[in-house]
């Protein structure tokens, strides 16, 4: 459908610069994107009443902070991408500000401070910086021809590593490998050689070595379950093989919803979070899992579409990277409660009970809608 309300034209030329009309253009929001989204939250919401013990305070909390995130949506989705360009630098130094006050005057729990406290509510500051560190490095990158020479990329690897070095700090591998992958995306989409990212995957084996002797004991601990859970069946391999067992028992179809024995018998530790995919597996069998799967790639595929059809380099570096980091989620989560993976405490996006991995996740696909509905359309 050709759209109606032109924009402008360009000078000396019939190509016509045009937005489509109609209450998606206006609102700025994306119907597939959005219908997606609320598939997700409604089965997340589903999932977790049984997750939680059939608890429907978990599941009132879980929807308020669904619905604060549909609302950081919507605003961020009105603005530009750039606006986003724009605050890039505002938004990357007060993220590495904020980071280092967490490393000075941040509360800890469970022997690991990653929050800062404020009147009324705590935050997690590295939840920022999903967004703002491939926005950083996309708005760094375009600013200067592409594909990228080798001081400019220099200079991206030492925006991306900043971060991340003050995030291990706290320490919290999981969310520091996050946003270097979100990082990552866009340096790699920008069309860097192909012989660099050799030298750099040789480079990254050769400083395994050198980041085992930086891990803690709690973090080596993980690696060495993950090549062995059953040396320590009772302790550091309970939670992988109690989640294995889990997925495993539930077979086709499933021991139906609120059936699971591993997890309404509390055999299964840190169900309603990290584990929950263990329990859609035992309750719902490989259909459920299927299913969400089959959300998880549509969301996926859409956010391909939306970076592919951008009309600028950072916006197409930037909306790659936002969905790619996503893919991440859901492949990590799986792949460590599964056993492929080490377990390093990334939630299952928009099932596993959270509150800031949430409204951070929701502010990602504002931004993707800002993309999409603010392409202006070529028509003759």
């Amino acid at each position: 459908m050709v759209p109606r309300d032109f924009q402008r034209t360009m000078p000396g030329s019939n190509v016509h610069l045009q937005r489509p009309s109609g209450l998606w253009s206006y609102t700025h929001l994306d119907a597939w994107l959005l219908v997606l989204l609320l598939a997700l939250c409604s089965f997340g919401l589903f999932v977790l009443y049984s997750a939680s013990g059939q608890d429907m305070g978990y599941v009132v909390r879980q929807a308020v902070r669904m619905g604060a995130g549909f609302f950081v949506l919507i605003v961020l989705a009105q603005l530009q991408p750039r606006t986003y360009r724009r605050l890039a630098p505002w938004g990357y130094v007060a993220g590495v500000g904020l980071l280092v006050a967490v490393l000075l005057i941040g509360v800890g729990a469970k022997g690991a401070q990653r929050w800062l406290e404020l009147p009324g509510f705590r935050f997690q500051p590295s939840e920022i910086m999903k967004l703002v560190l491939p926005m950083m490095v996309a708005a760094w990158l375009t600013k200067h021809q592409l594909p990228p020479t080798f001081r400019h990329l220099f200079l991206a690897l030492v925006l991306l590593a900043v971060p991340t070095a003050l995030i291990m700090k706290q320490p919290d591998l999981g969310t520091s490998l996050l946003i270097a992958a979100s990082g990552v995306f866009v340096i790699l989409l920008s069309g860097v050689y192909w012989r660099w990212i050799f030298v750099a995957l040789g480079l990254a084996g050769a400083a395994l070595p050198a980041l085992w002797s930086i891990m803690k004991d709690y973090q080596k601990q993980r690696v060495l379950t993950f090549l062995d859970p059953e040396s320590d069946p009772l302790g550091a391999g309970w939670n992988i093989i109690q989640s294995k067992t889990a997925i495993g028992s539930g077979g086709l179809s499933g021991k139906g919803w609120l059936e699971g024995t591993q997890s309404q018998l509390d055999f299964l530790p840190e169900s309603h979070t990290d584990f929950i995919i263990a329990v859609i597996g035992e309750e719902l069998g490989m259909t459920g899992v299927l299913v969400l799967l089959l959300i998880y790639l549509m969301i996926i595929a859409r956010g391909l579409i939306i970076a592919a059809q951008a009309q600028d380099s950072f916006s197409r570096l930037l909306a790659g990277s936002i969905t790619l980091t996503f893919f991440v989620y859901v492949f990590v989560n799986i792949g460590m409660v599964s056993g492929l993976l080490p377990v390093v405490g990334v939630p299952l996006p928009m099932v596993s009970y959270g509150g800031t991995s949430i409204v951070t996740l929701m502010a990602g696909f504002g931004i993707l809608m800002s993309i999409r509905t603010h392409r202006q359309m070529l028509t003759r």
